[in-house]
Parts: C-alpha cells; sequence; structure tokens
C-alpha cells in the first residue's frame, strides 16, 4: 500500500494545480495547492510537509530557489520539479538545489502520481530503516544474520538462547552463570570469555552496534533483535 503523504503542491497555472491537487487526493494523499511560494507558509501553517511539487515558473521566488529553501530547511522532504524546460542544464541546476525528481511538462496525472508515491516510499524506508534481524538455530548450533551465518559452541548458543528468552532480553550474571553451570565460578569475569566470542560472531554476520550489552552491577542485555529458529 502507497503511504498517505502531506504533499503541497506549488503552481501558478490554475486549472493545472486544481488536476494536479484532485489527482493526488484521489489517491490518499492529503493535498494542499497553492499558486506561490510566498503562499505556502501561509496556507500551510504549522502543517508539516512529506513532498512538494513545485513548478519552475512562478510569480516571485522560482520554484529551484524554493526546492533549495525547503531542503535546506528540511533535508528529508521529498521534492519533485515539473517545469517546461528539458534543457540538461536546467535539469542539473535543479538537482544540486534538492529536487529528487525533474518532471518535465506535460506531465500526465498518472505519471506525477506514481512519482509520487515511489519517492513517499523511499522517503519512508530512509525515516524508518528496517531494523537488523538475526535468529538462532538451536538445532543446528548456527546464528544467521544479514551478512550470512556462522556457527556456534554449545555455549554460544546457551547463552545466547538464555538472553533471548529472558524478559526484557536482560539477564543478571549469576542467571547467566547458572545456565551454563558456572556458579562456582569467579563471577562476572568467568562470563568475559564467551560473551567476546559471542559478539565477534555477530560481527561476523553483519552486526554493527554491540549486540550483548553490559550492565554495570548487573548483567548483559541483547543490543538487537534475535529470534530462535
Amino acid at each position: 500500500m502507497d503511504p498517505c503523504l502531506n504533499i503541497a503542491v506549488v503552481e501558478d497555472h490554475e486549472a493545472l494545480r486544481l488536476i494536479t491537487v484532485e489527482a493526488l487526493q484521489s489517491r490518499g494523499h492529503r493535498v494542499t495547492g497553492v499558486e506561490s511560494a510566498e503562499c505556502l507558509q501561509e496556507a500551510l501553517g504549522n502543517q508539516s510537509l512529506d513532498l512538494v511539487v513545485v513548478d519552475v515558473n512562478l510569480p516571485g521566488e522560482n520554484g529551484v530557489s524554493l526546492a533549495r529553501r525547503l531542503k535546506q530547511s528540511h533535508p528529508d522532504l521529498g521534492v519533485i520539479v515539473v517545469s517546461v524546460r528539458n534543457r540538461l542544464d536546467d535539469k542539473l541546476g535543479a538537482y544540486e538545489c534538492g529536487a529528487d525528481l525533474y518532471l518535465t511538462k506535460p506531465v500526465s496525472v498518472e505519471e506525477l502520481c506514481a512519482a509520487a508515491a515511489a519517492l513517499g516510499k523511499r522517503l519512508q524506508r530512509a525515516s524508518h530503516p528496517t531494523p537488523q534481524g538475526f535468529s538462532l538455530d538451536l538445532k543446528q548450533m548456527r546464528l544467521r544474520g544479514p551478512s550470512g551465518e556462522t556457527s556456534l559452541t554449545a555455549q554460544d548458543a546457551t547463552l545466547l538462547a538464555a538472553l533471548v528468552r529472558a524478559p526484557g532480553q536482560r539477564l543478571e550474571t549469576w542467571q547467566l552463570l547458572e545456565q551454563l553451570g558456572w556458579l562456582d565460578s569467579s563471577g562476572k569475569m568467568a562470563l568475559e570469555v564467551p560473551v567476546s566470542r559471542l559478539r565477534r560472531k555477530f560481527t561476523l554476520v553483519g552486526a554493527t552496534g554491540n549486540p550483548l550489552i553490559a550492565i554495570r552491577k548487573h548483567g548483559y542485555q541483547l543490543g538487537c533483535a534475535v529470534v530462535i529458529d
């Protein structure tokens, strides 16, 4: 399903502006149409924007200047520039000023709506990145992640499975030692070797952060999402 976007259409040609606004609204977007850059802030008030469709030839501030200004203040805003100008220099200038897409008029409403939907999905993925996911295969004693898989020792698998199953994915030192059968060992120092080994294996399969977070005077907590297969 396409994301529902807050869109502003900045177009001084009234009939074209109305057609564009209605087409985007018919796709489920919330759309505001204005005739100039100067009218944009007044029309929006405190409303935030996901995407702006802006014509180059506007009365007052032109569309390229508006695109530059909007991108400087809102780097995550999507900008689609539309223009009758089809020279390469015009397109490159618009992209240098922050345009994400440059469409040459006449643009069909179907193409414009498709472009808005595609750009909206891209912006949505960028602002909500997919979290790293890992899986623990207890039967085959393997850890799998975005970059591949690696084998685990019995200690590795026991330690990781205990953390995955724990409330909040956190366990105290004595609980982890109990899982490993090491209650008579020298406390947290005994865990340093298996924890360090498990961290290295997470790195091998694609972890970029700290997968096992040491909690001072407590124990350890998982720092990434792990499921048990």
